[in-house]
């Protein structure tokens, strides 16, 4: 049975972590840059000697790594989906720093007996040696196996809905071996490596993680409306459909205003990414 008192109570610790070029160049490499070794474009996210870093590269820093499968928390983790993300990113990464991250639960709703519980997870990303805060995420996890705890109601959230066509699309292929690299940024889920484990949750094989095609949002969206991908200052969408690696993923992105634009991502005609946002600083 969850436990929200010590889910609310749960010490997270303030872990620090270095990092160097070599792991921001493998975090693009995980996103897909580089398939064209010649691109100009990719070049400058994989080059160390003037590195250009993604902002999203934030995201998987001094992460808590499994924390709610701690038993005393009562959740059921083979049913928890990770179902959105957002993040703002106040300062650009350098290529190499020292880090320091923190997390709290901010918030558990009931969505009601047999359809789940909401789960909120503020965390902050900072430099460890001045403060300065590179990054500012809330990652919603939906435990659909734990509603009906008598908690607060869950919000009905707003959906993005265009109504009108896309100001651009961009396709973005992705290698058969995306999830293989992109869990060496950190994401040690074995659904994304181990083919049985897919099978056993409903995938003909190892899928892609949903922070993967939340970075690759960031690359595909900004590069449909000419926009600089490391200049990227927000970024946000809800999970809803899996990608398995080698999936072709079409971003469709609509203007809204100079520095911002609403977006959705396809894997064909099946909607992967829903409700996408995203903010540029200016250059």
């Amino acid at each position: 049975m969850i436990d929200p008192a010590a889910i609310f109570a749960y010490d997270f610790g303030s872990p620090t972590q270095g990092y160097a070029a070599r792991d921001a160049i493998l975090y693009a490499l995980g996103l897909g840059l580089g398939a064209d070794p010649l691109g100009a474009q990719d070049l400058r996210f994989l080059d160390e000697r003037a590195l250009a870093v993604l902002p999203s590269f934030a995201v998987t820093l001094c992460s808590p790594g499994m924390w709610i499968r701690d038993a005393a928390l009562g959740v059921d983790f083979g049913k928890l989906v990770h179902s959105a993300h957002w993040a703002e990113f106040p300062e650009p990464l350098p290529p190499a720093a020292a880090v320091r991250g923190s997390a709290r639960v901010v918030s558990l709703a009931d969505r009601g007996e047999g359809r789940g519980a909401v789960l909120v997870l503020e965390r902050e990303i900072a430099d460890a040696a001045d403060a300065r805060v590179y990054c500012l995420m809330r990652q919603t996890l939906l435990l659909r196996g734990d509603g009906g705890f008598r908690g607060d109601p869950a919000a009905r959230d707003a959906r993005f809905e265009p109504g009108r066509p896309a100001d651009a699309v961009l396709d973005l292929p992705t290698s058969p071996r995306a999830a293989l690299i992109y869990r060496l940024s950190g994401d040690w889920n074995p659904l994304h490596l181990d083919p049985a484990i897919a099978a056993a949750a409903g995938f003909p094989r190892p899928i892609m993680q949903g922070l993967a095609s939340y970075g690759m949002a960031g690359i595909g969206v900004s590069r449909a409306l000419n926009r600089d991908p490391a200049a990227v200052s927000e970024l946000a969408c809800r999970f809803s459909g899996a990608i398995l690696p080698g999936d072709p993923v079409s971003f469709h992105a609509w203007r809204e205003g100079e520095r911002a634009a609403r977006f959705e991502a396809f894997v064909g005609e099946r909607k992967v990414l829903e409700s996408g946002s995203i903010s540029w600083r200016a250059q």
